[in-house]
């Protein structure tokens, strides 16, 4: 149930498959003609003259910590008869299913042989699974049904250059699914009833400029959501004629936390998630007919997230939340006795992941912050949770390092929701080397939990602190609006008021502080040494924009429906005022200040923030003579998906920062087999990199 919030930039960091035995490559593919145009003829700058960083071969591995897990993203079947999950194959992630009662002997059912699959859903035939899969990070996904019994599989959507998404499943319509396709207008997803047996499809909406559609369990369109010049959402009734009606509006301070979240079994209440009316988005039940409206429940501290119900009747359960660890409000009395029954064998912050039909048996997993996810089948009939599996089964013996979170106080009063992790021989008292590791997004969130990142890092001797700085969700629509116009402004500010804490608290050596981060996080890094050239000793920039304006002139056309929030929100990239605020504001217009070491990763076919937004950066640091090592990777896209990929993009990056913070690093060894890097600038500057490369 750990909701992945689709946003602008989606984290970097949410690598989590896929495999290949691509050689390494030295040498600049095609992607790279302006870079190797600018760098040829020209030698790297040498590095400065120091102590070369200590080698520890005995650390915890990063293929450990980076590679495939053993176990993800585990479902019970609709009619509760199969479990599956994700594994590699061949070390490559697919989805494996097995009997429910002969779990020793799952199959693997699926057979991508390259990138790996990261998400999928069973059909409510009970003899299929649906997955996505794009090429090469393009993130045009096709979806795929693939029939466990025979192994066929069928791309639902074979169009290129074409992007599917999963709309809908219902249990009322167990052959169908409702998938958003743009193939008549790349910015719009028209929706439509495919088959997943036959592929045949069947329009169900055309999309004239709406940003999202509410659908009900008979796949009815009931609810049409559509952006307004000034930032708000008209929300339309759809009159069972194609057509629509005005019924109600979001304004913009309430467009992020806002949302019909379903229906109920009748269809004639509608189960909102918020926020008008009060800072925090309640669980509000609607009644459609007389629009009248009454709050359910309100954490008063932290948004609903997500809404628990029943398989079949639609009934709301519960709701859950997240301030600093994950809430459960229990509505539905019933379900009381699972969930305390659940805590009495699985420790930690727990998480309904999937169900049968017949609420007989639910997949629960179970987070803690030093220790793999461990993942239990609970048959309700007899109150009674079987251990399952854990998703990294090396790890659960490892000497972990517990993360805390703390409430930090930024200047101006906000409280910002962080979250610190120590080395496990941590001295009160004795400052360390720090890395601020910085979430995407923005709107998105750090949250209580394993983080593979973080135990990583921790295991080489750096204190981690990652801040849910203003306009992280979930914690109300105030501190989301707070950042409105704040890119390099006051998001910035809370991130130094984070290492200022850190310092003062005598965690974080003040000389050795490194800003970390992916997609909004590696602009925030480039944004730490333009803006704040004193502040941080190094950065790593993974997939991050260098120029707003560029970076919004450039955004897929499927995201048309939210130019308007982005110019409202970060600013606008249409008028020549609005260019000017967005160059102030973007690291490209400062590089003349950077005067501390940069490591740039990119994937050579990233959407959303396209490898321009590297390349000239990169460019405008080798025209200024400041060093630069860019790490570039041809089949990767706004992050990598690829274990061999992810695994040699840490390696150049610990020895960097062993380089830049005194910590020890693992030797790269064999972690560059299998993967695509190249290094078009800047080997040189890293230690051993070079000669890896060769």
């Amino acid at each position: 149930m750990r909701r992945v919030l689709l946003s602008l930039l989606l984290a970097a960091f949410s690598f989590s498959c896929g495999g290949s035995s691509s050689a390494p490559q030295a040498t600049a593919p095609k992607h790279q003609s302006m870079l190797a145009a600018m760098a040829s003829g020209t030698k790297d700058s040498a590095p400065p003259k120091k102590d070369p960083p200590r080698a520890d071969a005995s650390l915890l591995a990063r293929d450990v910590l980076f590679g495939n897990p053993d176990r993800a993203m585990p479902l019970v079947s609709p009619d509760g008869k199969h479990l599956s999950y994700l594994s590699s194959s061949d070390g490559v992630l697919n989805v494996w299913v097995a009997a429910i009662d002969a779990r020793d002997k799952a199959k693997v059912v699926t057979q991508d042989k390259k990138r790996g699959i990261r998400t999928y859903r069973w059909a409510f035939t009970n003899n299929h699974v649906l997955y996505l899969q794009d090429n090469d990070g393009d993130e045009n996904f096709h979806l795929h049904a693939v029939d466990i019994r025979t192994g066929k599989d069928q791309d639902l959507t074979p169009f290129e250059g074409v992007q599917a998404r999963i709309e809908a499943l219902s249990h009322k319509i167990p052959g169908e699914v409702l998938v958003g396709i743009n193939d008549r207008d790349k910015r719009f997803h028209d929706v439509y009833r495919v088959n997943v047996v036959t592929g045949k499809r069947t329009l169900v909406q055309k999309n004239e400029g709406f940003a999202s559609f509410s659908t009900d369990d008979d796949f009815k369109v009931r609810f049409g959501m559509k952006p307004e010049k000034d930032g708000s959402t008209e929300m339309l009734e759809a009159d069972g004629k194609g057509g629509f009606r005005p019924y109600g509006r979001i304004p913009m301070e309430d467009a992020l936390t806002t949302f019909v979240a379903g229906f109920d079994k009748e269809g004639k209440k509608a189960f909102l998630i918020d926020s008008r009316g009060r800072n925090t988005a309640a669980f509000v039940e609607l009644d459609v007919a007389s629009k009248k409206s009454k709050v359910l429940l309100d954490d008063g501290q932290a948004d609903v997230e997500a809404l628990v119900r029943h398989p079949t009747t639609g009934k709301v359960q519960a709701a859950v939340s997240t301030y600093d660890r994950f809430r459960w409000h229990v509505i539905d009395q019933s379900i009381r006795a699972d969930l305390d029954a659940i805590a009495q064998v699985a420790p930690g912050d727990i998480e309904l992941e999937s169900r049968s039909l017949d609420d007989t048996k639910w997949l629960v997993g179970s987070y803690v912050s030093d220790a793999p996810v461990k993942y239990y089948l609970y048959d309700r009939t007899k109150k009674k949770a079987e251990l399952l599996f854990s998703n990294f089964k090396a790890l659960e013996d490892a000497k972990l390092a517990p993360t805390r979170p703390v409430i930090l106080k930024s200047r101006d009063g906000l409280d910002l929701v962080s979250y610190l992790t120590l080395p496990r021989d941590a001295k009160a008292e004795q400052p360390l080397p720090m890395v601020l590791f910085v979430h995407g997004g923005p709107w998105a969130r750090d949250a209580f939990g394993l983080n593979r990142w973080h135990q990583w890092l921790a295991s080489r001797g750096y204190a981690v602190l990652s801040v849910n700085y203003r306009g992280s969700t979930g914690f109300g629509k105030s501190f989301i609006n707070a950042a409105d116009h704040e890119w390099a402004g006051k998001m910035h500010d809370d991130l130094v008021d984070a290492v200022t804490w850190a310092v003062s608290s005598k965690i974080a050596d003040k000389d050795k502080v490194a800003i970390m981060g992916g997609s909004y996080g590696g602009y925030a890094s480039l944004v730490g040494l333009t803006f704040t050239p004193d502040t941080f000793a190094c950065g790593v920039d993974i997939v991050g924009p260098s120029n707003l304006t560029t970076l919004l002139s450039s955004i897929p056309p499927y995201w048309e429906s939210e130019v308007e929030q982005f110019s409202k929100r970060i600013g606008d990239h249409r008028t020549e005022d609005g260019k000017k605020f967005l160059a102030s504001r973007s690291p490209i217009s400062f590089v003349d200040r950077i005067k501390r070491p940069l490591l740039i990763g990119q994937g050579a076919n990233d959407p959303r923030v396209k490898q321009a937004e590297s390349d000239q950066i990169v460019t405008a640091m080798q025209k200024k003579g400041i060093p630069v090592t860019y790490v570039l990777y041809p089949d990767e896209g706004h992050g990598f998906a690829r274990p061999q990929n992810r695994t040699s993009f840490n390696a150049v990056a610990e020895v960097f920062l062993a380089q830049c913070l005194g910590g020890p690093y693992e030797p790269i060894g064999k972690d560059f087999e299998g993967s695509t890097i190249t290094v078009p600038i800047g080997k040189d500057q890293i230690h051993t990199l070079s000669s890896t490369l060769k």
